[in-house]
This record gives C-alpha cells, structure tokens and sequence, in this order.
C-alpha cells in the first residue's frame, strides 16, 4: 500500500535552506509515489523519485493542460472551473497547441545561437560588477546582481526597451514571489500583460533585432505573441536570477567546494550543473492522468492529480550517490532541474551561458566575498513561490 501525505509540506528545516521539506524526503523513502490529500478532498499522488518523474514527464497519457487542474496542493479552489491557459502560454498546454507555440522558438535558443551571446554576457556582468565593487564593501547580492544581470540580457533578447526593465522585474517578482493576495498578484499580472499588448504591436509597426521581432512573420496573433513573451520573460528572468543568488549563498555555505571551483575553472560547466541539481530551484509541477494509469506499482485513475517533485527527484538516492552533499566533481549528470520531455526548458542553454559566466566572474572580482549576516538571517522565498530563492542576500567584502 502506497504512503500517504496528508498535505504538501511547505516549510524547509531550520539551518537547511538548500534540502527539500524532510517531510518531501521522508515520503521518498517510503518510496517514489505516494497518496495526497489536497485541500479540497481530491485524493491524487505525489511523484517524489526520480525515475518515476522522469517517466510521468515522457508520457503524454498525463496532461499539462491548465483546465484539467482543478486541484491545487496548498488551496481549496471549491467548485471554481479553471479556464485553460491564455493563447501562446504553452507551459500549460499539451500538443499539438503547445508544439505549435514552442516550433517557432526552438532555432532561436540553441546551444551555438546561446554561446554566441557568451561576449555579451561577459559584458553585462562586468558591469555590475564593475556597480557592486563602487557601491561596496557591502551590497544585496539580489539587487545588485542576481536580477539584472538575466533581467538585461532576456530583455535584449526579446527586445523589451533597457528603461521598461524595472517594472518588469517588479512586476514579475511579485506573481511568481508567492508573497502577496490575489487582488495584488492579478495587478501585477495584468499590469505585465497590457504592456506586453503594447510592446507585440510596437514589433509589429516597426520589428527590430529581437527574437520577438523575428516572430512577425509567422502566423501567430498579436494575443498569441503576447503569451509567449510572457512565458520567455518570466522563465528567462525569474528562474536564472534564483539560481544566481542561491547558488552564490550555497557556496559560500560550503566554501571547500568553492575554492575547488576557484582553484580549478575547468570545473565550471560540472558544477553549475551541480548546482542545478543541489538546489533545483523550479521545486515542482503539476500534471493531470488522462486515462487509468499504473505507475510506481499503483493504480492511478484518470483525472487524478499529480504533483511532481523535482526537488526529491534531484535528491534520489537510487540515481545520485550521496544527492543531500553539493560536490562540484560530481560526474552524474542528468538532472531534472530544466524538467524532461517535450515541456524541457527552453531557455536551459541561455541559462547555463549566465551562470557559468556570472559566478566564476563573481568570486573572481571579489575573492574575500561572504555572507553579511549570519546564514540563519538570509531571507528566503516561501515554499509558495513557483521557483525558489533568497529575497535578499548582504554579502560584504575586503576592500
């Protein structure tokens, strides 16, 4: 019989802010698939080994479609029908709609097309480097670097005006921060969405050099370009900034394998993915079964919610050798930090140019760099917010 969670965890331990909820590493140990009981009385599944997640993400019998989301793991919605996701917004969207949005993009984010932005990136962290070295010895890491550094660079991208970009930020921090009530996040988000209307029919008058601007001449509407946007903006921003921050606070917490990574830079490409895997910043997704399903050894009844916890996945025992110990060396790849299956991310190479550029830079300029406050006073997002991190991380150094 399968283990059962009576609700999502949602608290991290004290002094552990890079481990999942010990209850989330618990339920794994009783084994990958568990019962869950969500707010509103549906019973549904959590996914937390990594070879059932890997497989739950190949198999199209689970669907990703926002209307078939009718049960959330924190929030009884009642008998609210939940509407399917906006045009071109096709993180929730399974195929064919989803591969129509996502074709269009895929040239634009390949692995030479990344690299070649590798001079530009290099760029736009020296110079806030260059800001953080006249502002200290003592600045918030977040505000500093962490932010814009992604912020500018997906900007450029997709052809957001350089001034437009702090609205941005805020706006986006505050729907995907898990912080506010629904009235504030609706703002945010409709606030990001008309502006979007305006920045899609600008591209249309007059395109530019710009992976929006390139859009224009595919078949897609003004409505459709808008949705996309939104999810290039929010992903390519949100989730890099994180992992920037949070990974600069888990190296400083294990500074023997930082000065392995200083000491050796060939180590860079393995220990970003490391960190990807240590800290696995997007926690989790959802998805629905569309028919009857046998998964893990248990019966899953279409309709059933699932939630799929990429955090324990990343910290299976059966797939990595010691997974709750950041180690730089490690040689098992494969990690599900950028998901699996046709919903990979899309901009992981973006993201993997930003981080092995942007950390090695950091501790390069500022190699006496530490925390400012004890470890225990960094403040970290809640386990409500759709990606993990810091909101904020003083960091000081010797001038």
């Amino acid at each position: 019989m399968a283990h059962t969670v009576t609700k999502l965890p949602t608290e991290r331990r004290p002094g552990c802010p890079f481990d999942p909820p010990k209850e989330l590493i618990e339920a794994r140990e009783h084994g990958p698939i568990s019962h869950l009981a969500f707010p509103d009385g549906h019973e549904g599944w959590l996914v937390t080994g990594y070879d059932l997640v890997r497989a739950v993400l190949a198999d199209s019998r689970f669907s990703s479609r926002r209307e078939l989301m009718r049960h959330h793991p924190l929030v009884d919605y009642g008998d609210i029908e939940v509407p399917p996701a906006p045009p071109g917004e096709f993180l929730l969207m399974d195929d064919p709609q989803h591969s129509r949005y996502r074709r269009p993009l895929v040239g634009k984010f390949t692995v030479r097309r990344m690299r070649q932005l590798t001079e530009r990136v290099e760029q736009v962290t020296a110079e806030h480097l260059d800001a953080m070295e006249q502002a200290g010895p003592s600045v918030d890491l977040v505000t500093a670097f962490a932010r814009p550094i992604p912020a500018v660079v997906i900007c450029e991208l997709l052809g957001v005006p350089y001034e437009d970009r702090g609205a941005f930020q805020e706006n986006i921090d505050t729907f995907l921060g898990g912080e506010v009530g629904d009235e504030e996040l609706l703002a945010a988000y409709t606030a990001t969405q008309q502006y979007l209307a305006e920045l899609v029919a600008a591209k249309r008058a007059d395109p530019t050099d710009d992976v929006l601007s390139d859009l224009m001449d595919s078949d897609l509407t003004d409505e459709e370009l808008r949705g996309i946007a939104l999810i290039l903006l929010s992903a390519g921003f949100d989730t890099t900034a994180n992992m920037l921050a949070l990974g600069t606070f888990a190296l400083l917490r294990n500074p023997e394998q930082l000065a392995a990574l200083r000491a050796e830079p060939a180590l860079t490409d393995g220990a970003v993915e490391e960190l990807l895997r240590y800290l696995t910043v997007a926690k989790q997704f959802t998805r629905v079964a569309l028919e009857d399903v046998e998964l893990g050894g248990q019966s899953v009844k279409a309709g059933s919610t699932l939630i799929l916890s990429y955090a324990t996945a990343n910290r299976d025992p059966e797939r990595f050798t010691d997974p709750h110990t950041l180690d730089v060396r490690r040689q098992e790849g494969g990690h599900l930090a950028f998901s699996h299956g046709i919903h990979q991310c899309l901009g992981q190479q973006l993201a993997r140019v930003e981080l092995r550029v942007a950390l090695p830079a950091l501790f390069d300029r500022f190699p006496t760099l530490r925390l400012a406050v004890p470890a225990d006073e960094v403040a970290l997002r809640p386990e409500t917010a759709d990606i993990y991190g810091v909101k904020s991380l003083p960091v000081t150094w010797d001038a």
